[in-house]
């Protein structure tokens, strides 16, 4: 196999980052909502995701920096709160979840620039997407920040104080059928992908034999 190899220290930030991207693939995405101090809220989807350990119940996501090195509002409302909820959104609110990721000025209630409905929250102040099927109340546990500047990462840990869970999605075991869940990721560029049952497959843990 014919390979090139590239060094991220030696490319500019935006060709680095599309080229992270593009090699790390599908991803999951947190369509996360927080409440500023004095009550505006956000809402933003987040592609830098992933569920971070069982015992206790975490998740993980990267609020990067703007391309100018300011924080995101996401990022300045956990710090000052130290709440979020994580909303999943399926392909059919893609649309939606792709309008909320423009930059409004701060103060702008998302909720209301794209036409979702809020949901409260049980044990943490920032509302749930009503819409959304699945929806997770995180307490934070720590910001880790990795580099300045431009698209430098800021890794939000938290963890998960409730499930809401749509009930058209649950099996009879308790857990969320990926069959119908519609799920989305992002891809490289502006590309996402869905899964669904035609796209996936099952490989079950090697037994050892």
């Amino acid at each position: 196999m014919l390979t090139r190899t590239l060094v991220p220290s030696e490319m500019d930030v935006r060709e680095a980052y599309a080229l992270l991207i593009s090699c790390v693939a599908p991803r999951p995405i947190a369509w996360v909502r927080t409440c500023a101090p004095d009550g505006r809220t956000n809402l933003a989807p987040y592609s830098f995701f992933n569920a971070g350990g069982a015992n206790p119940v975490s998740v993980v996501f990267s609020c990067t920096n703007f391309r100018d090195g300011r924080p995101k509002d996401t990022l300045r409302n956990v710090q000052a709160t130290g709440e979020f909820v994580i909303n999943i959104a399926p392909y059919w609110l893609a649309e939606k979840m792709n309008q909320t990721s423009f930059e409004y000025e701060y103060g702008v209630c998302e909720f209301e620039a794209v036409g979702l409905t809020r949901a409260p929250s049980l044990y943490v102040q920032p509302p749930r997407v009503a819409e959304s099927p699945i929806s997770m109340e995180c307490r934070l546990f720590q910001i880790v920040p990795h580099g300045t500047g431009p698209v430098a990462a800021n890794y939000v840990i938290g963890e998960v104080l409730c499930f809401h869970i749509a009930e058209s999605l649950l099996k009879p075991e308790g857990v969320v059928d990926d069959l119908v869940a519609d799920f989305i990721g992002r891809m490289g560029e502006s590309w996402y992908v869905r899964a669904t049952p035609e796209a996936m497959f099952r490989m079950e843990r090697p037994t050892g034999k």
